[in-house]
């Protein structure tokens, strides 16, 4: 399945014209198959949706490239034949990064010169805009997929639409579960290259090595296992917006080669003498103290400059007040729709439990408390009892909550409530460490699991975990 990649288009032009490097310059995903539907070849724009190159898709079923519920249902260009007109169906696919896209399909009949049907050409269409754009009606506090009333976050949404026509290089700092992936894909949906691709890397997830290929891309032969050229997800996000998260786990050396691209926007792959100019605006982010790092010598301060042009902090929610409450309603009637659930609300007591808690997950923990609820709920309202145990176990006394300790010697998640003033002994780190114990002991090891009580991402959980030499 590697020939395709390497055909030429003979009578266009006085000489052949390379097939893949034409595909890859139109700015539509699309996707070439065979009349059985495995994959011939897929463009550099469709690679920028599925998060799958071009050679990890060849060969393969399409409906192992698009994961979308349309292939679930039946295959459009199953009942295409010889004759069929193209066929256009809306739908949602699952990118690598396990995100679900909504999005168009344009299926179509190839045919041979003699009108035979020979395979399909499969068309996607990101529609995530469109959708953003209908559901603005009737949403009186919000920005994208961002929702708030507090004063903080007005400023915020007055800010992101002028953030977003320019394209100065953005850094978003806030405490983890604030939403500064939404923030970073709001001011892309909402900038002139909301039809360009929007790439997220996460700088923490991959080793340095493994992590440059991912960013730079390499050549044919540029170490051992680079079977073929690599584009690298600079190159992907060409006309659109490359996201870095976690933008303090970037190793220094990486750091060197991406302040040299935002000087000259030219990117070098390993194992290539030859630069590639790319039009990429760059979003960063990060829960650190970047200013504490370049002090420690461990993030480098012409890089912190060049991506702090415009800044955009996003506060914890136990600073946004009445936000608890409306994210609160939000989160309940977006996800009782969506598993079909006829909740009306929560309860007074259930309210107050909710209201009185810190949140130290932010949005993101809140998120997972209100789906734990309506997933164990079987009433019209939601009670304490519906609600993850630790936020009930948290409202002892305090001698109570100094003295709880399991059989195990580990505090209860009682104990681990952030400290009052007068606990001035105890840090965070210290109460983080203890939140994670008891959550991984309820969890019984079970890592999605501890990380799903806490309100935190498996990554996040992982990387926490080995901070605190819990892991290995």
């Amino acid at each position: 399945m590697n020939m395709p990649y390497k055909s030429l288009i003979n009578g266009l032009f006085a000489l052949p014209v390379a097939f893949l490097p034409l595909m890859d310059e139109i700015p539509v995903a699309i996707a070439l198959l065979t009349p059985n539907r495995k994959v011939v070849l897929i463009n550099r724009a469709l690679e920028a949706l599925t998060g799958l190159d071009h050679q990890t898709a060849a060969g393969i079923p399409c409906a192992h490239v698009m994961r979308s519920n349309i292939c679930l249902q039946q295959c459009p260009a199953a009942r295409l034949t010889d004759a069929s007109e193209p066929v256009c169906i809306q739908g949602d696919l699952v990118n690598r990064d396990r995100k679900k896209i909504p999005i168009r399909v344009t299926f179509a009949p190839v045919r041979d010169t003699d009108g035979h049907l020979v395979g399909f050409m499969e068309t996607v269409e990101d529609v995530r805009l469109l959708q953003e754009l209908d559901g603005k009606i009737g949403k009186a506090y919000g920005f994208g997929q961002l929702v708030g009333r507090s004063q903080q976050m007005e400023r915020i949404f007055r800010i992101l639409p002028v953030i977003a026509q320019s394209d100065s290089s953005v850094l978003i700092t806030g405490e983890t579960g604030t939403g500064k992936d939404f923030v970073a894909e709001a001011i892309h949906q909402a900038s002139q290259r909301a039809k360009g691709p929007f790439v997220k890397i996460n700088c923490g997830a991959l080793p340095e090595t493994l992590l440059e290929s991912e960013l730079f891309g390499h050549q044919k032969g540029a170490f051992t296992g680079a079977m073929e050229n690599k584009p690298g997800r600079f190159r992907l996000a060409h006309n659109g917006t490359l996201y870095l998260t976690e933008i303090g786990d970037l190793p220094l050396s990486l750091q060197v080669k991406l302040l040299t691209f935002l000087d000259d926007k030219i990117v070098y792959p390993l194992g290539s003498t030859k630069g590639f100019h790319v039009n990429v605006r760059v979003i960063a982010a990060t829960h650190r103290n970047l200013e504490q790092m370049v002090k420690e010598g461990r993030f480098r301060e012409d890089l912190l400059f060049r991506l702090n042009v415009v800044r955009q902090h996003l506060p914890p929610l136990r600073e946004r007040g009445d936000d608890i409450r409306l994210l609160l309603d939000h989160f309940l009637h977006h996800l009782a729709s969506q598993f079909k659930k006829p909740i009306e609300g929560f309860s007074g007591k259930a309210l107050r439990v909710l209201r009185n808690y810190v949140y130290p997950g932010n949005v993101r923990e809140l998120r997972n408390i209100v789906e734990y609820a309506i997933n164990v709920c079987q009433e019209a309202q939601i009670q304490p009892r519906h609600l993850p145990a630790y936020l009930t176990e948290m409202r002892i006394t305090e001698p109570d909550r100094k003295a709880e300790v399991l059989e195990s010697g580990l505090p209860s998640i009682a104990a681990m409530a952030p400290p009052e003033s007068g606990e001035a002994d105890l840090d965070w780190g210290a109460v983080e460490r203890k939140m994670i114990m008891e959550a991984l002991l309820q969890a019984k090891g079970r890592r999605s699991r501890a990380a799903g009580i806490l309100g935190w991402g498996r990554s996040t959980l992982w990387r926490k975990m080995k901070q605190y030499g819990i892991a290995p």
